[in-house]
């Protein structure tokens, strides 16, 4: 079947790669102008940050085009051992000694002057995985025992070894990414229902566990009642935004940067972004996350293959679900998590990562039928 598929190769998705360019050259502009206060202040270069993202930029855009060229079929055979590689990392981060720890979470290896996050290869080391076992074995998926129970003891397995880290975010966006393609794949509303009161008390334990978590809920609710603590991001956020306005006070005029808003190239840079470009910036960057769903849900749907089509399903909703999440918490409407906004926030192994994901997700494309 493949052999003739490679007779009748398209281009890939234009319109895909169309959005993911944009947002990146829209995330090199922003990580600069979010930066470059606290870049001079802490490095004496306002290039420093942009200097590096656009190293990492570079690097991703060379993975993406190489990855695109691999026919994705191609990581199929190789997701056992994607995954394992995934998981040893994920265990070496935890081993004192090895693991950096930065805000108050071992997250990191060191690789000379560079790190790397095990967990967002694992995020698309578990996605090729799961896509992987759903095309071989979907007849089982509204099994409990057989489909169902297997796939969520896999998936929370991983939240756990990142909670130990831990890194909430990253874990979050995993759990719901895996959900997304568990339940496109046919699993039964019961077995999720059953699974969703199991994971609110797992829930409660994990915020009950750790002080800061509850910190971060009660700065939520209420974060003028510590401004100065757990409630000064999402405070200083807001104050970002809402000067912004409809038309933004200008790129490049952002006061926020001026050491209120804690390094706002990374988590907080959608709050800048408001802040420069006001709602219609805003608004915009929304726009092209939905249309880079939008684009991935359509080449899924016409994949030539059920691997193919998890595959791109996973990928795509990755990425819409951590731009939500991202934006959400800058708005205020979930507690902080801590995690980046997909090709805008200053970043090495998230940026690389993302954009090897939308290299296979252009991959995938190429064999669509559209």
């Amino acid at each position: 079947m493949f052999n003739k598929l490679l007779k009748e190769l398209r281009k890939p998705d234009l319109v895909l790669l169309f959005v993911v360019f944009f947002l990146l050259t829209a995330g090199i502009i922003m990580v600069y102008s979010s930066s470059y206060v606290w870049s001079e202040y802490k490095f004496d270069d306002s290039f420093y940050y942009l200097k590096r993202q656009l190293l990492f930029a570079g690097a991703g855009v060379i993975a993406m085009f190489f990855i695109m060229m691999i026919p994705y079929y191609t990581w199929k055979k190789y997701a056992k051992v994607i995954l394992l590689v995934c998981f040893g990392l994920l265990l070496i981060v935890l081993i004192p000694g090895v693991g950096l720890v930065r805000g108050g979470a071992q997250s990191w290896i060191g690789v000379g002057a560079f790190s790397i996050q095990p967990s967002e290869f694992m995020k698309l080391g578990l996605i090729i995985f799961l896509a992987a076992i759903i095309s071989e074995n979907q007849k089982y998926i509204t099994s409990f025992k057989k489909g169902f129970f297997p796939l969520i003891m896999l998936v929370f397995t991983t939240f756990g070894l990142i909670m130990l880290q831990p890194d909430l975010g990253t874990g979050m966006v995993l759990v719901l990414t895996c959900m997304i393609m568990i339940f496109a794949a046919g699993a039964k509303l019961s077995h999720f229902f059953s699974l969703a009161a199991i994971g609110l008390l797992g829930f409660a334990g994990l915020i009950a566990s750790a002080p800061y978590r509850i910190n971060r809920i009660t700065a939520f609710l209420n974060p003028w009642e510590d401004p100065l603590g757990d409630g000064f991001q999402i405070i200083q956020s807001l104050y970002a935004i809402g000067p912004g306005g409809l038309m933004g006070l200008g790129l490049g005029n952002s006061l926020q940067k001026y050491f209120y808003l804690p390094e706002p190239q990374t988590d907080f840079i959608f709050a800048i972004l408001g802040e420069e470009l006001g709602f219609i910036g805003g608004t915009a960057i929304i726009l092209f996350f939905f249309l880079l769903l939008w684009r991935g849900v359509k080449i899924s749907l016409e994949a030539p293959d059920m691997f193919g089509r998890f595959l791109a399903l996973g990928i795509a909703a990755m990425l819409a679900v951590q731009a939500m999440i991202n934006i959400s918490v800058v708005i205020g409407l979930i507690p902080v998590t801590g995690i980046t906004l997909p090709f805008l926030s200053y970043g090495g192994s998230s940026l690389t990562l993302t954009l090897c994901s939308v290299g296979i997700l252009l991959n995938v494309s190429i064999y669509s039928r559209y």
